[in-house]
């Protein structure tokens, strides 16, 4: 049955969306409100679970030459004294490998697997239900009918709240700072090392260059207007590789991080997909996993469903939404971690963490 669908964003969810759509053998319409000019920066780290659905997708192959493997995480205290280290390689055996790599790369490998043209600087203005079908108005004014419409906008979903399919998404009380650094120290190991309330982690992504994710805990303060002079004021005095990397640090991004509890992921002819349905905070990096598995799943469902639109969405949620809410529990449970004293904490994970951490992703192991 051939189905007029439109998603609605470009980014990791959106692509993964339409990449899922095509394998099912759909051919949807792609729209992003932003310029094609606007790259993603900084980099990104893809455990296991994230190539196995790349892998289903189809874009694992184009994949492999980007970016750097990461067979084992190593945490450390402040002073860059060791925790405890975990077998990466070992965890997702069997499963697909883990992978730190550039947001950029990562974006273009998605956007050769779409199978047709993107519509960038395309802003969907409105969004209603009539009789069964979902009346899209775009920015021009243009209004065009669709069997389906994905909403795949991200946290703050316009889609979302245009059906009425939840409230706006709650902040997390967490600030995170990514960055990639040149001629920093050279890590062979993801590197992550915990303070109270604040984390730095490092990975090595190919052509020597350091991928760094530092966070803090900071519900009532305002963003920093110099990012970079917050992480020295934040980190200046850890230990291990960290002043090495600060000292090459340049350009910092800043986010604040949420999360998104819906009641529903559907109402009629539109569903949410990725953070827009089910953000959490990136503590366990799986932000883009969940968005490859969901794009995966939803194509899949809706092909087995044989254009019974209702029922492929229900059945994208019933299998999607036990899964999420696992990974929104061990990121909460994880970052809870960091609110600990680590005159507590640090001998307890020196005995155990690698076990603790390692059950974070044990459920994610099975297939989607």
């Amino acid at each position: 049955m051939s189905l007029r669908i439109l998603v609605v964003g470009a980014g990791i969810a959106g692509l993964a969306a339409a990449r899922g759509l095509r394998v099912a053998g759909f051919r949807p319409e792609v729209v992003e409100a932003l310029p094609a000019t606007v790259v993603p920066g900084a980099g990104i780290y893809l455990p296991g679970n994230a190539s196995r659905a790349l892998r289903l997708l189809g874009l694992d192959v184009p994949l492999r030459p980007l970016g750097d493997l990461i067979f084992r995480q190593v945490f450390l205290d402040t002073r860059g004294r060791d925790l405890f280290e975990m077998d990466v390689a070992g965890l997702w055996a069997g499963v697909g490998e883990s992978r730190a790599l550039s947001r950029a790369d990562l974006q273009q490998v998605l956007l050769t697997g779409v199978g047709g043209e993107v519509r960038f600087e395309t802003e969907v203005r409105d969004v209603q239900i009539v009789d069964g079908a979902a009346k899209v108005e775009f920015g021009t004014g243009a209004v065009t009918e669709y069997d389906l419409v994905v909403g795949a906008d991200g946290r703050r979903s316009l889609i979302r709240d245009k059906v009425g399919l939840g409230g706006p998404a709650t902040p997390t009380g967490q600030i995170v700072y990514r960055s990639v650094v040149t001629g920093g120290p050279p890590l062979t190991d993801w590197t992550g090392m915990l303070g109270r309330r604040s984390s730095f982690v490092a990975m090595p992504m190919g052509g020597r260059r350091l991928y760094c994710h530092a966070d803090e805990t900071a519900p009532d303060s305002p963003n920093p207007e110099d990012p970079r002079a917050r992480l020295r004021e934040l980190f200046g005095s850890w230990g291990g590789p960290i002043p090495a990397i600060l000292d090459k640090i340049e350009k910092v991004q800043v986010a604040r991080t949420d999360e998104v509890i819906l009641p529903s992921w559907s109402k009629g002819p539109v569903v949410l997909v990725g953070d827009a349905a089910h953000a959490t905070a990136p503590t366990l990096a799986q932000g883009a996993a969940m968005s490859f598995e969901d794009g995966w799943v939803l194509g899949q469902e809706l092909r087995s469903a044989s254009g019974d639109i209702p029922a492929a969405l229900r059945a994208y949620e019933d299998r999607r939404r036990p899964r999420c809410s696992e990974v929104r529990e061990r990121t909460r449970e994880r970052d809870r971690a960091r609110d600990v004293p680590p005159s507590l904490r640090d001998p307890m994970l020196r005995r155990r963490g690698a076990r603790i951490f390692s059950d974070h992703y044990r459920a994610l192991v099975s297939q989607v």
